[in-house]
């Protein structure tokens, strides 16, 4: 009996064991089944292929199956598959191209990233009828609360500013280059090619870096920049240093126009926004139990200036928190193949929406020495914002710092900072290929093969070729030709830095071999100090006056102008033996002033009237010989400049620039006969009119009193040459009008594409058109026309008629010539004066984005 309880017990037992066992096997089975489900595993990241920017909340959809997902607010995402459905993998985001990449089914885990191109399709295409366009609705609200959201609203601001500039070559053939007699001793710089695309290489060749604080100050408006750290590979300039820095290169997307390159383009936030803009609601989402809702927009028409883009937007507030905006391709930039920028906000604790990211990404082309190819490049820059402080005194204090006169200041201690510094104070880290490119470019300028070819380009650019000290050129000026002097050559020598920093002599010799005369100038220029500007300056010179006043004005003294004169026009000479002193000073304001001390003894040549004809001037000097005393005051608010080692050069003003001249004619000194007081004023500016272009215009006046030779009274610039001058009268002659009082004004509307963004086939060629209109009003006094226009020579007056001349043309032909079409409307055509006198073509080169 017990034996078959024991043998019960120990079959029950056992029992209990085997569903222990068959419990094990199914939970085994079951957790193993788990992991079969996760066996395969597909991740990445979405970006937009120009800007890198990723693209948040993207559908991904394995082909041609139904197996999907939606990425994150990081624009990654991650699929966990039992088996892979599918060879291939899609991404679709409204407003980009579809995208496909190839999936690996033997792979337990792969990464594929996406990187995708924006469509140019129109948002026409996707139209879907309603009564009530939503999209526009959106519009309506964003642009009424555009003022709460423009961080400019706020009374005050400060923040710091880190900016990243990079210039990169792309598409470069590793191996061809290694070979390259002309690349292969630079084979090292190779080593530098980003291996990340290798279907797209490009090789880091620029980047410049700086640190700032940035201060922001809405009533009275003022603005202040201080830039702590700053540096550049290859280039140590201040002018750079301060360009580069943050202030010159803030968009805003709530401004009705946003500036790219020298081009204003319509902001999809415009007021105005729904007659440039098709637009549509793509998405909404939520982050951090916020809704943002998606707005893409397309352009309504071709070859406007306008974006292709979207915007999240907030959904209580009506903020915009990220917008990327491309530039299609049909847009009016030279050399530009495509633009993408992007901006992003974050929420300050205060609710406040202000600026997080600006990026801006642009690929540029240039001509190539091999024909049909060309040389690409790709440039990035990226802008991060951060300490914000608002409306606190914290940003106003410094305004009246006398540490920070300037709007902008490069501290001293700026372009040396130390890697550690970099190390610690970048919010963001730089790559591998972004490091190297310093180590690159030092090690490039210490070799003298690169030396030699970087010496040979600026020498072709600038005209200038240095040698130690030394310096010679420009070398347009080597050999010209003129009725006068037969042909002329002429030798010009200037020191460098390697002489001396703050003092810079230059002169040149020239001589005609039909006149057999020498010619020449001595200058000194010492700068007392660069910021803000002050200087000494001394000169003599005897030479042929060649009628250019302004640094980019072409005169008759260069090779380029022997073959471009007018038909028919005699050339005028005059022979100027000038001695000359000037004094400069600038103020923080952009106030300036500058007194000079000339004297000048004129002899003109004919057809001009000589001296012999004013014999009876004067009894007690010389009556073509003065003393003359100027002061010039200036006044330029914020005008920018980039300078050169000894010069600058301006980049112009948001504001008039204003310029008053007082001259003081003192007999008696050194042959001076001349006794007389004039006054010149002048108010110039360059007015951007989006959508429309830029406008250019200078209104000016001035009085001489005093009776005068003719060579000390206003005449008139006049052109006699076929290259059109911004600054002179075309259809006139020099010489031609004479005043001692006078009004004019010079106006320049540049359009862009104008009429010919409606002609098909012109429009691809990219021209664009302008018109331009000078006149100015004058008289003489019977005292001077007594003296002056009854000596032969047949001079005229403006008393009663006035001169006027319109014009209009193209420019951008082969992205660097432009055709002036000039009428010359009045005086009056006299009866036998020739077509020719109211009607020219003429050409000049104007190179532009």
């Amino acid at each position: 009996m017990y034996r078959r309880r024991e043998i019960a017990l120990i079959l029950f037992s056992d029992m209990v064991d085997w569903k222990r066992i068959i419990a094990i096997i199914f939970i085994v089975c079951a957790w193993s089944s788990g992991l079969m489900a996760q066996q395969y595993k597909v991740s990445g990241v979405v970006r937009d292929a120009h800007s890198q920017e990723i693209i948040p909340f993207a559908t991904l959809q394995f082909s041609n199956t139904q197996t999907g997902m939606v990425s994150n607010a990081e624009g990654t995402y991650l699929f966990e598959l039992n088996v892979i459905p599918s060879d291939s993998l899609q991404v679709r985001v409204m407003g980009y191209n579809l995208t496909k990449m190839k999936v690996d089914r033997s792979l337990k885990e792969q990464v594929i990233n996406f990187e995708i191109t924006r469509s140019d399709v129109s948002l026409k295409t996707h139209e879907i009828k309603a009564n009530v366009n939503f999209a526009l609705i959106l519009l309506r609200q964003i642009i009424k609360h555009k003022p709460e959201n423009n961080y400019n609203r706020l009374d005050n601001y400060k923040y710091q500013v880190y900016n990243k500039l990079e210039l990169d070559m792309k598409n470069l053939n590793k191996e061809k280059l290694s070979k390259n007699r002309f690349t292969k001793p630079f084979a090292f710089i190779l080593e530098n090619i980003d291996s990340t695309s290798e279907d797209k290489p490009f090789l880091p060749i620029f980047l410049t870096e700086s640190l700032s604080d940035y201060f922001y100050q809405a009533k009275p408006h003022k603005t202040k920049e201080v830039i702590k750290a700053a540096r550049t590979s290859g280039i140590d300039n201040e002018s750079v240093h301060k360009f580069l820095g943050g202030m010159y290169q803030n968009i805003n997307i709530y401004d009705n126009f946003i500036p790219v390159f020298d081009k204003q383009f319509v902001s999809p936030i415009n007021n105005n926004g729904a007659f440039y803009y098709d637009y549509k609601i793509a998405d909404t989402q939520y982050v951090n139990n916020q809704r943002f809702i998606k707005l893409n927009f397309t352009p309504k028409r071709k070859g406007e200036n306008v974006f292709v883009g979207d915007l999240w937007v907030h959904d209580t507030t009506y903020a915009v928190q990220k917008t990327t905006l491309s530039v299609p391709s049909a847009a009016n930039i030279n050399f530009v193949r495509k633009i993408s920028l992007v901006q992003e906000f974050r929420q300050l604790e205060d609710s406040t929406w202000f600026l997080y990211k600006d990026k801006f990404v642009a690929d540029f082309w240039a001509p190539s020495p091999k024909p049909g190819k060309t040389l690409d490049f790709i440039g990035r820059k990226t802008t991060t914002y951060t300490d914000v402080i608002t409306n606190d005194t914290a940003a106003t204090n410094i305004f009246g710092d006398k540490r920070y006169p300037e709007a902008v200041t490069l501290l001293d201690s700026a372009r040396f900072r130390k890697d550690t510094f970099w190390d610690n104070n970048r919010p963001e880290l730089l790559s591998k290929n972004e490091a190297g490119i310093y180590k690159m470019v030092d090690s490039l300028q210490n070799m003298p093969l690169f030396q030699k070819y970087s010496n040979t380009i600026k020498f072709l650019a600038t005209g200038y070729k240095p040698f130690g000290m030394l310096e010679w050129g420009p070398y347009w000026y080597a050999f010209s030709q003129n009725r006068l002097e037969g042909f002329r050559m002429r030798f010009d020598l200037g020191t460098t830095t390697k002489f001396n920093k703050d003092l810079y002599l230059y002169g040149y010799l020239a001589y005609g071999f039909k006149d057999e005369a020498w010619k020449g100038k001595m200058s000194a220029l010492w700068l007392l100090k660069r910021h803000p500007r002050m200087y000494l300056y001394g000169a003599y010179a005897r030479d042929l006056d060649n009628g250019s006043h302004y640094y980019d004005e072409v005169g008759s003294d260069n090779i380029f102008t022997l073959a471009i004169r007018k038909n028919g026009v005699p050339q005028k000479f005059l022979m100027a033996d000038e001695k000359r002193v000037e004094f400069f000073k600038e103020y923080y304001s952009g106030f300036s002033h500058q007194i000079s001390l000339a004297h000048k003894r004129l002899r003109p040549y004919e057809p001009l009237p000589t001296i012999d004809a004013y014999k009876n001037f004067s009894t007690k000097g010389d009556p073509m010989t003065s003393m003359e005393v100027e002061l010039k005051l200036r006044y330029a608010f914020q005008e920018e400049f980039l300078e050169g080692d000894f010069y600058r050069y301006s980049l112009g003003s948001k504001y008039p620039i204003v310029e008053l001249k007082y001259a003081l004619g003192i007999p008696g000194i050194a042959s001076s006969s001349q006794q007389y007081n004039k006054v010149a004023l002048s108010v110039s500016d360059y007015v951007k009119l989006p959508p429309f272009g830029t406008l250019y215009y200078n209104v000016y006046g001035g009085k001489i009193f005093g009776t005068l030779p003719y060579t000390s009274l206003e005449v008139h610039p006049g052109n006699e040459i076929y290259y059109y001058n911004k600054y002179a009268f075309n259809m006139m002659n020099r010489f031609e009008f004479l005043s001692d009082q006078y009004a004019g004004f010079n106006v320049e509307h540049t359009i862009g594409n104008g009429i010919f963004a409606y002609i098909p086939l012109i429009k691809k060629l990219k021209w664009r058109q302008f018109w331009t209109a000078k006149g100015v009003v004058g008289s003489l006094s019977t005292a001077n026309k007594q003296l002056n226009l009854y000596n032969g020579y047949p001079f005229k007056t403006l008393e009663k008629n006035p001169y006027a001349e319109v014009g209009t043309g193209i420019e951008n032909i082969f992205k660097f010539l432009r055709v002036d079409f000039v009428w010359r409307v009045a005086p009056a055509a006299l009866p036998d004066e020739p077509k020719s006198k109211r009607f020219g073509v003429f050409g000049s080169f104007k190179l532009t984005f």
